[in-house]
């Protein structure tokens, strides 16, 4: 199984292009986890139902745990998402679909 502590977006680096981004990311899951595993997601967006309802719709997999949280002030919501995933690949097809979400934030 995954460890816990997943890598984070924010540390991978490399310049401001997109491919390049994922791909060292997609390098650096292969390096540091173990697949098939759980794998654990983390974002936070503005508190709409419906950027809550396309986030879950792209996590369909039985296994998938989401737990959401209220921020303070009630305009943002974080989300934490546990679901099973064969490759790095996936990881990095589950981050991309997600980006496309307007005004989602990627942790």
């Amino acid at each position: 199984m995954a460890d816990l502590n997943n890598i984070k977006i924010q540390d991978i680096p490399g310049n401001n292009d997109a491919a390049d981004f994922y791909e060292n990311f997609r390098q650096k899951l292969i390096d540091v986890e173990t697949f098939p595993s759980l794998y654990v997601f983390k974002f936070i967006a503005p508190a709409s139902i419906e950027t809550k309802q396309q986030i879950e719709k792209l996590f369909e997999h039985p296994s998938t745990k989401i737990s959401t949280k209220d921020s303070k002030t009630g305009k943002y919501n974080s989300f934490t998402i546990e679901t099973f995933v064969s490759t790095a690949d996936q990881v990095v097809d589950y981050y991309k679909a997600v980006a496309k979400i307007d005004q989602v934030i990627m942790l």
